[in-house]
């Protein structure tokens, strides 16, 4: 028997994805505090705004989207031609 199974299946590795993207978000908000900005609004000067102004438009994204397939749902047989009797 052959096992087919793949390395982003492995929950183990599936951890260590989210755990090293959560590093990379931390690393990025601390790289925020060292640097000069040059905002345009007083708003951007705020640190880690980025940062938050992105996570909120995900999840605002996200929410939206699971609001719109309520309405562009479509049945599962949507594209099948219905069934026609042929024993008539």
């Amino acid at each position: 028997m052959s096992d087919d199974r793949r390395r982003l299946d492995e929950p183990r590795n599936v951890t260590r994805i989210v755990y090293g993207l959560a590093v990379l978000c931390a690393l990025a908000l601390v790289a925020d505090f060292f640097y000069a900005k040059h905002p345009h609004f007083s708003v951007e000067d705020w640190p880690g705004f980025y940062a938050i102004y992105g996570f909120v438009g995900s999840v605002t994204l996200v929410l939206a989207a699971k609001r719109l397939r309520r309405l562009l749902r479509r049945d599962e047989d949507y594209y099948e031609p219905p069934e026609r009797n042929t024993d008539d």
